[in-house]
């Protein structure tokens, strides 16, 4: 489990593509990964991996074919910077909210606009997804949690705010207009979404 709180940036040093699966390796500048063991589980670009080898300051992670198709992870480039977060232990604090780093697809930026030392980012949440999020809820975004600040459901959009630490902290200060960014749904809400929604529809059938 991850909290959102992304730890910091390290670079992408390849991807290579294999049968069923793509192997990632990324860089250890900021030691993110000095106590790391093989069968960890880290969240690159809140996409959950698991390590398969620590060597010399590169970290090796599988990429399935599956989680490539729904997220950006297959976009990556050599040198490309990813958000970083460690799984979450049970005696630390947790100052985000409970992520899983099952990414649910790709959302893309409708809007990304300074306001002083803030940016206003809107994205587009695609298929009928929109109905999972609510104002002043969250949505894990490139493993940021973030709280959502406006929605529109017709538009199928939300609206946040990127205060100067997530800037500082995370990629989301390179993203530009059409960038696609990885998304997960809360999955309390989801659950209760889709409980009174079947629930309805049975109802209906009766």
């Amino acid at each position: 489990m991850y909290t959102g709180i992304v730890q910091g940036k390290e670079s992408v040093l390849s991807l290579d593509k294999k049968d069923g699966f793509s192997t990632l390796t990324v860089s250890n500048n900021n030691h993110f990964f000095d106590d790391v063991s093989v069968g960890a589980s880290v969240a690159i670009n809140g996409t959950c991996l698991t390590v398969t080898q620590f060597k010399n300051d590169v970290v090796w992670f599988d990429i399935s074919d599956f989680t490539a198709d729904v997220t950006t992870l297959k976009f990556l480039n050599v040198g490309d910077e990813v958000n970083i977060e460690r799984s979450h232990q049970m005696n630390k604090e947790n100052g985000g909210h409970s992520l899983y780093g099952h990414i649910e697809g790709v959302a893309e930026v409708v809007e990304f606009i300074k306001t002083g030392e803030t940016y206003r980012l809107v994205i587009n949440i695609p298929g009928d997804n929109i109905r999972y999020f609510f104002h002043k809820g969250f949505i894990g975004l490139h493993g940021c949690s973030l709280t959502i600040n406006g929605i529109n459901e017709e538009d199928k959009t939300i609206e946040l705010n990127l205060i100067p630490e997530t800037l500082r902290t995370t990629n989301l200060s390179n993203i530009k207009v059409g960038d696609l960014l990885n998304y997960e749904i809360d999955q309390t809400t989801r659950t209760i979404v889709d409980t009174i929604s079947r629930s309805m529809n049975a109802n209906r059938s009766i």
